[in-house]
């Protein structure tokens, strides 16, 4: 059996520590070993041990709840030995970075567990989605982690003005967070990427063609990822990666690279959200109803930043169109929730009908 030193030492490039020994004590005194879960895939998954990479499945830890299922960056507890082995539990998450399923049941579906640092991929071959960028942020910032956000294919944008243009618009999107521009192909701008994520797990999202797998592969130094072109009508692509792997990184840290996300719906992330848009929840504070939706209430700070050219009418929108999908998300197991949901809705729909009626009496 391999020793708790000889372990601590294999599994330090990993993002083994102290914290981690301590956790993992009551299953070392069960004769088990610990191990970084780098890829699962259908129940079953790759370990990083002390002794390599060992194969083991998880049934001894497939509850109901979808949100308590190993995945990538978990560390676990396996088997010493034996055919087959198996994962015997996994330790309490630092952290984790959950989206919403596509079903209707309001389930979270865990992306990748421990991580420091999420890297968000957005390409310049195609339009900024703004939109879109402040989505994953959201996401990024619930979940515990320090997001950047990386615009990879930089080498299409030749012109110093235009660039400088992009990044201030994606800067005004990502208050608080580091925006990077790197060219994979060329080497350009790695070196800043290398050092944010040369300690600690960093997980890598974006949609398919951003270059995820091309930014994997130059920063692990070798082609451990497929890479296909994007099309060149909307910059997607196929999805080349299709498990969440974790990767060392010959500069130190991991890197868990995930499968390009068409969906990235929210899943209880009213703080990130309020992250995201920062300056909007500091506007609200001076509106005069501490409930404002900043819709037609009087003296309304937010619409008045609007109107004075202070806050761009774009971010409102999202703000608004992310409290509510959040909103939606909690109220589906939260009766509390669905209940203020109903009065605020029974609310609007009376004031609507109330300026109805002034327009007709107007009218006549």
């Amino acid at each position: 059996m391999t020793s708790t030193s000889a372990a601590s030492t294999a599994l330090a490039p990993y993002g083994w520590d102290d914290a981690w020994a301590d956790a993992f004590a009551p299953h070392a005194a069960d004769g088990l070993l610990p191990g970084r879960v780098v890829r699962v895939d259908r129940g079953r998954c790759d370990v990083v041990t002390a002794d390599g990479i060992v194969r083991a499945d998880t049934e001894f830890v497939v509850p109901r709840d979808p949100m308590k299922v190993v995945c990538t960056g978990d560390w676990v507890a396996v088997d010493p030995g034996g055919d087959p082995r198996y994962v015997r539990a996994y330790l309490p998450r630092r952290t984790a970075f959950v989206r919403s399923t596509s079903s209707k049941r309001s389930d979270g579906q865990i992306l990748a567990a421990n991580v420091d640092h999420a890297v968000v991929a957005v390409s310049l071959a195609v339009d900024l989605d703004l939109g879109r960028i402040e989505r994953f942020l959201a996401l990024a910032w619930e979940s515990g982690a320090q997001p950047v956000v990386v615009l990879t294919k930089a080498d299409l944008v030749p012109d110093p003005v235009t660039l400088a243009h992009l990044v201030q618009d994606v800067e005004t999107s990502a208050p608080g967070v580091p925006v990077l521009t790197v060219s994979a192909l060329h080497g350009e701008g790695l070196d800043v990427l290398v050092a944010l994520v040369g300690s600690g797990t960093s997980v890598l999202l974006g949609q398919s063609g951003a270059g995820k797998s091309t930014l994997a592969n130059a920063l692990v130094g070798a082609d451990v990822m497929d890479v296909r072109a994007a099309r060149d009508v909307d910059g997607k692509g196929r999805h080349t990666t299709t498990t969440r792997n974790l990767l060392a990184l010959p500069s130190g840290g991991v890197l868990i690279d995930t499968p390009g996300l068409r969906g990235v719906g929210l899943y209880d992330a009213e703080g990130g959200v309020g992250q995201v848009f920062s300056e909007i929840e500091e506007l609200a504070e001076r509106c005069r109803f501490h409930d404002c939706a900043h819709e037609t209430e009087p003296d309304c700070a937010v619409r008045s930043a609007v109107e004075s050219g202070e806050l761009p009418q774009r971010r409102l929108e999202s703000y608004r169109k992310l409290v509510r999908e959040n909103q939606w998300i909690v109220a589906k197991t939260d009766a509390r929730v669905r209940a203020e949901l109903r009065r605020d809705w029974k609310r609007k729909g009376a004031e609507g009908r109330a300026a109805m009626e002034i327009k007709r009496g107007r009218r006549m």
